[in-house]
């Protein structure tokens, strides 16, 4: 056996309409249907790589939150948004217009990040690859230490 690919996240949320807004309006995620045939209340997203990369399910208000600190579990997710750091300067005005706070940024040497959250407290990570590094012939350059980013 072998893994191919990472092939989609599922998250629990507490309001899914809200959720929907984030992904789907704020990030720009498409929606590949407005309808729940599953029989309970759930939006699945894909930007075109596979049937879903993103699905929504939502467990209502009484739901546990998430726990702050180290804690075992997802620690982020990260969706790739565009081939340069112009990209991120573009997501950051877009988000603060929306109301989103930028938790953080950071140079990975591979890639270039922004750090928010989303109206669950889910952590995510928006990113570029940095053009011209082949981590490929050079794994090493993925376990760097982080940078500090400079847009």
């Amino acid at each position: 056996m072998q893994v191919r690919e990472l092939g989609h996240v599922v998250l629990y949320v507490r309001d899914l309409a809200r959720s929907r807004t984030f992904y789907g309006d704020i990030l720009g995620f498409p929606e590949l249907t407005a309808e729940t045939p599953m029989g309970f209340p759930a939006a699945a997203f894909s930007a075109g790589r596979t049937h879903h990369e993103l699905l929504l399910i939502e467990v209502g208000a009484g739901a546990a939150p998430l726990p702050s600190g180290p804690r075992v579990g997802l620690y982020h997710i990260g969706l790739k948004i565009g081939d340069d750091d112009q990209a991120l300067r573009d997501a950051i005005v877009h988000l603060r217009d929306h109301g989103v706070e930028i938790a953080g940024t950071a140079d990975h040497h591979v890639s270039h990040s922004v750090y928010l959250t989303d109206p669950d407290g889910n952590e995510i990570e928006l990113y570029v690859d940095v053009p011209g590094i082949d981590w490929r012939s050079d794994p090493s350059l993925v376990l760097q230490p982080t940078r500090a980013l400079h847009l």
